[in-house]
């Protein structure tokens, strides 16, 4: 029963450095772009985006679509960047073990 002892307190510690990196995560931010730069997408590394900027020149009252898909576009590319940003950090963790339920 050593080895289950020994077992048991790898996997706290992985527990604990999960949880730190989880926290940490929060502060990391990643940014995506679409339209040139015309709109901007900042998320963090919990999937939240955290801000949105969109240059003036691009808001046409008579072309509403065009923005809606920039924006769209900006977020859907700023929360890929955070997906890959996490599982990156995963990686580190785990040291390239796949572990079921951990995987974003």
């Amino acid at each position: 029963m050593k080895g289950f002892g020994n077992m048991m307190r790898e996997a706290q510690k992985l527990q604990q450095q999960m949880e730190a990196m989880q926290a940490s995560l929060g502060e990391k931010k990643v940014d995506a772009t679409a339209g040139g730069g015309m709109v901007t997408v900042v998320a963090n590394g919990k999937q939240e985006l955290v801000s949105i900027k969109i240059d003036k020149e691009v808001i046409n009252p008579d072309d509403q679509q065009m923005l809606e898909d920039l924006v769209i576009a900006a977020c859907n590319e700023a929360l890929r960047k955070s997906k890959e940003m996490v599982q990156s950090e995963m990686g580190k963790l785990t040291a390239g073990l796949k572990i079921p339920g951990l995987g974003m």
